[in-house]
Formats: C-alpha cells, sequence, structure tokens
C-alpha cells in the first residue's frame, strides 16, 4: 500500500509541475489524467483501472481545457445589421 501511495504522489506532482508551461488544453489532460490515475490508486485500484482512469480523466481534461482556451481574448459585437461577431478583443481590454 505504501508504493502505491508513494506512486500516486509522484503523479500528482508530476502533473502539477508539467502543467507550468502548456496550454489550457494540455494543462487539463495532464491534470485530469494524472488525477485520476492517482486517485485510483490511493483508494485502492489495480494497475491496470489506474491506467484505465488516467486515460478518461486525460480526455476529459482535454476537453474541458480546450473549452477554456477557446473564449480567452475575444468579443462579441455587433455589426450595424445588428448580426453577432466575435473578433478580437481591443487591447488593454
Amino acid at each position: 500500500m505504501l508504493i502505491k501511495r508513494a506512486i500516486a504522489a509522484l503523479l500528482v506532482s508530476g502533473c502539477a509541475l508539467s502543467a507550468a508551461a502548456c496550454t489550457s488544453t494540455q494543462q487539463g489532460a495532464a491534470i485530469g489524467g494524472g488525477g485520476a490515475a492517482a486517485t485510483t490508486l490511493l483508494l485502492g485500484g489495480s494497475t491496470g483501472q489506474a491506467v484505465a482512469a488516467g486515460a478518461v480523466g486525460a480526455a476529459a481534461g482535454a476537453l474541458i481545457g480546450h473549452a477554456n482556451d477557446r473564449g480567452k481574448n475575444q468579443c462579441y459585437y455587433r455589426d450595424h445589421n445588428g448580426n453577432k461577431y466575435v473578433a478580437a478583443c481591443p487591447s488593454g481590454y
């Protein structure tokens, strides 16, 4: 049990360090995958279950991170006809 907890701690700390210089999509994948795998190990799951949970967590984290990336520095506008469009925000906004 001690080895599983050590592996889980390494996974979580590795995810935290690897997420420092990545896009939100990559951060989400690393945190989701590592967090799910570590949680599975801490709750007594097998290595195979931890790998499966890590894969699902990474996919979910990547989707959430990608959704977060899409709206950065984007503003919603209306043209003179009332049509909505999205474009880059003015500088300093």
